[in-house]
């Protein structure tokens, strides 16, 4: 899910919320995003917090915060529905 948070209080643009089925999950989705980010734009994550055994990981890239979560973890902590007045965003969506 990636939620829109420009119109709302708050500390970033965006916000990517992903599920990881399990711990080596959660780390490849981690290491994948940082790798991709960096090799396609050159973006380094300001810091990666959380780990892979407490089950939420988050990469800072300031103006977006991936969050890569086991199920119930997600579930537990409900970002969506905290932030459920963000716009939600499709992958690869432009804005005009």
């Amino acid at each position: 899910v990636i939620l829109d948070m420009r119109k709302l209080p708050g500390v970033t643009d965006f916000m990517v919320v992903c599920t990881g089925t399990s711990d080596p999950h959660l780390r490849a989705v981690e290491e994948e995003v940082t790798r991709r980010l960096l090799e396609g734009h050159g973006i380094r994550p300001r810091t990666v917090d959380g780990t892979r055994q407490s089950g939420w990981i988050v990469i800072d890239y300031v103006d977006v915060l991936v969050h890569v979560m086991k199920g119930e973890v997600r579930e537990r902590y409900d970002l969506e529905g905290l932030w459920n007045d963000a716009p939600r965003l499709r992958a690869g969506a432009t804005e005009d």
